[in-house]
């Protein structure tokens, strides 16, 4: 099956629903798919679930789904180094469920493991907890948090070959990887596409049975604070 599409429009052709569950990829700027949110955003597509790490940063292409009103939930660990989306959702535009970060990462990670639930200590005692299931382990008290699952993953990678098999480079490899197996469908934007074989078999992070569709990224990477010296 051949895995490379023109575009990230479409890429995400035929796959991108009202009400759907959306995996995004990255951390801050490093790993976002830039891409394909900026074709996410083109879409009729409404009522959408967000999953993602954080909201990214002033100027993120993530804010273009927000000014569209596309999305209805965000499911993340951070909000607020982006001042557009976090006055949306003080103004009650959208809800957001607050996941403290390793609890989503470890959840979608289950997602992915096929494990439906974990038991955590993260959060015991704060609202965090309202609601959930609480145990003693050797004395230690416990929350039960389940998996995270979506419909799409949208994720970021550095090198992908024809089978979809793909490495990630540096922090950009954050929540991409685990994304990559807990979604229907996972579609990846690429800075470099390499004949299949080109990828050594022990540097693949992410095995090409998890992609369904790859895409070469066109948007300048951009620096979420840029930092500069005079030499």
């Amino acid at each position: 099956m051949d895995k490379i599409y023109p575009s990230a429009q479409a890429a995400l052709d035929g796959l991108i629903f009202n009400g759907a569950r959306i995996m995004i990829g990255g951390f801050g700027f490093a790993g976002l798919p830039e891409d394909l949110i900026d074709a996410l955003a083109k879409t009729n597509a409404r009522q959408l679930t967000i999953i993602i790490c954080d909201a990214g940063g002033n100027g993120a292409v993530l804010e273009k789904l927000f000014e569209n009103r596309q999305v209805s939930k965000l499911i993340t660990s951070y909000v607020g180094s982006d001042d557009m989306i976090s006055a949306r959702y003080l103004d009650g535009e959208f809800e957001v469920e607050f996941v403290p970060q390793g609890t989503l990462a470890e959840a979608i990670r289950c997602g992915g493991a096929g494990i439906p639930a974990f038991y955590t200590k993260t959060g015991v005692h704060t609202v965090v907890a309202a609601g959930k299931e609480h145990k003693l382990f050797a004395g230690i008290e416990y929350i039960m948090e389940t998996a995270i699952r979506a419909d799409i993953a949208l994720i970021h990678a550095e090198t992908a070959d024809f089978e979809g098999n793909l490495t990630y480079k540096k922090t950009a490899r954050n929540f991409n990887p685990i994304m990559a197996t807990a979604a229907t469908h996972t579609i990846v934007e690429v800075e470099k596409l390499v004949a299949t074989g080109e990828i050594d078999p022990d540097n693949v992070h992410t095995p090409g049975i998890y992609v369904d569709r790859i895409i070469q990224s066109i948007i300048p990477k951009h620096i979420e604070h840029l930092k500069v010296r005079n030499v």
